[in-house]
């Protein structure tokens, strides 16, 4: 259950330790993070007694949800009544600057049985682009945390909250410069969203209901943003959203194919320092600790040796090797390696220099504090039902079930036409560029243009390879698990170009040209 009102004491699940790793986050002081909440889940999924299902990812149809039927059909298509466009547009929120460009805040029907609602928060691009760029929806992955809390306001958003817990400064780095960008804190138990079907505030959930309802809501919130629905679509997102982006857009095939036409105009998906494939995920993470002087190279050769990441009956050797390289790396952040720790979260009387490229790792503070303010909450359409806990970054999920890969999905939309991108901040060790790689490798593609430099800025933005089927993978040079809040000017070239759908300059330009 939840704490109320209460910032010191966030929800963690203690649960048997198989593959990593709780003690591999940087000191938190009290509210679960993304990262956080990721070891948790693979402390309860490679637990010897483990109850998490890992089979492969089936579609919940979400027919079986009241009123689909009448959504995905549109001679019986109603206006919705619990909200709409100009209802949810936000005048201006607490402390922020003046900007040119519009912004929606309120709750859209996820599960219309269940009483479940999710908060959206959608940044339109400015009044002269609005109509010609895409639609992107981004996702956070925990499982658990909210794209509120790090897209919209830490990462990829079009502000960021100041060290005073008041004000905000403009990102000019904001991704609605290349598209209209909806976040949506998803599932339900996450941030503002919520379910009627709980009594105590401690929601399960898994990635099959996730990604149905996700579709559900994003069905949902074209009835009532009508504008776009026949606007290129794309999804992205970071971390545990590895499942959840492919899962939503394996959802919207389904449902466009079911239905035999264009109910979601879906041209693409992104992800960022993944969970793509277990195996490969874990392997590659011990491989980057030893290949970074984060463990030594014995105990990386142990690891070799006495783990195999595809078995869930690990030997005692093995155990003790993991158990040596979590000392080695608990007090760094794993997922920024070089960056540094936050050990103050206090709020200043006056806010402290910004900057947008010297991102502040006490940041979760920051939001927390502003996002449990009731004039913010008000102003932005939030927390209608006055929910009996604090707004947090993360929230505790009984997670019920995790694929434990999603390759065949990415092998499916390369199929159907779709444009696919991996991408890598090459400082995050939790989901680390070498996990991409490997895989990817299991994909067994041919390789269409090899491995460059990629070129921003007459500076190294990253490396990049793209794979015959329109695959491309793109690391970020010097960026973390969170790649927009460490490198925005570079996080805003790649989703430049994978929105445009061009590749990466691998040509150094010519200063005087």
């Amino acid at each position: 259950m939840r704490k109320k009102n209460t910032m010191e004491n966030s929800p963690c699940l203690f649960l048997v330790l198989f593959v990593t790793l709780s003690r591999f986050v940087a000191p938190s002081h009290g509210i679960m993070n993304q990262g956080e909440a990721l070891d948790n889940l693979y402390k309860a999924k490679f637990s010897r007694d483990s109850s998490v299902d890992t089979s492969p990812f089936e579609v919940i149809d979400t027919n079986q949800f009241e009123v689909m039927n009448m959504l995905l059909d549109k001679s019986k298509v109603r206006p919705r009544r619990e909200g709409s466009k100009e209802r949810d547009r936000i005048k201006m929120l607490p402390g922020q600057p003046h900007v040119k460009f519009s912004q929606y805040g309120g709750y859209v029907t996820a599960n219309e049985s269940a009483g479940t609602a999710f908060y959206y928060y959608f940044v339109e691009a400015d009044r002269h682009s609005k109509q010609s760029l895409p639609l992107l929806l981004w996702l956070n992955g925990g499982p658990g945390c909210s794209s509120l809390a790090y897209g919209a306001m830490q990462e990829l958003g079009p502000f960021r909250v100041h060290s005073d817990g008041r004000t905000l400064y403009q990102n000019k780095y904001s991704w609605n410069k290349a598209a209209n960008v909806l976040f949506v804190e998803s599932p339900a138990g996450v941030g503002f969203s919520y379910s009627n079907a709980t009594s105590n505030n401690y929601y399960t959930n898994g990635d099959r209901q996730t990604a149905a309802e996700n579709y559900r809501f994003l069905v949902n919130w074209l009835e009532r943003f009508p504008e776009y629905k026949n606007r290129d679509f794309y999804i992205a997102g970071e971390s545990y959203a590895g499942h959840y982006v492919p899962q939503l857009a394996h959802n919207v095939l389904y449902h466009n194919k079911k239905a035999n036409r264009t109910i979601v105009n879906l041209k693409g998906i992104m992800i960022g320092n993944a969970v793509i494939n277990d195996e490969t995920d874990n392997k590659g993470m011990y491989d980057f600790f030893g290949s970074h002087a984060l463990i030594s190279a014995e105990n990386l050769r142990r690891i070799q040796h006495y783990c195999n990441f595809s078995n869930a009956s690990i030997s005692n050797e093995c155990q003790a090797a993991m158990g040596k390289a979590d000392t080695d790396v608990e007090d760094i952040d794993i997922y920024n390696i070089y960056g540094p720790l936050c050990f103050n979260g206090n709020l200043t009387s006056k806010p402290k220099k910004a900057s947008l490229v010297d991102f502040d790792p006490c940041s979760d503070y920051y939001v927390y504090a502003y996002l449990n303010r009731p004039d913010v909450q008000e102003a932005m359409h939030a927390n209608v039902t006055k929910l009996t806990y604090d707004w947090e970054p993360c929230g505790a999920l009984n997670w019920a079930d995790s694929s434990a890969t999603v390759i065949p999905l990415l092998k499916e939309f390369m199929a159907n036409g779709l444009r696919v991108w991996v991408f890598s901040g090459d400082t995050d060790g939790r989901v680390p560029v070498t996990s991409s790689q490997y895989s990817i490798n299991k994909m067994n593609l041919p390789i269409k243009t090899e491995w460059n430099p990629w070129f921003f800025n007459q500076e190294v933005g990253g490396y990049v390879q793209v794979y015959k089927g329109d695959l491309t993978f793109a690391t970020v040079r010097g960026a973390g698990h969170m790649v927009p809040s460490v490198q925005p000017v570079r996080a805003l070239s790649l989703i430049s170009h994978f929105l445009a759908g061009t590749p990466l300059p691998t040509s150094k330009p010519n200063p005087r040209a």
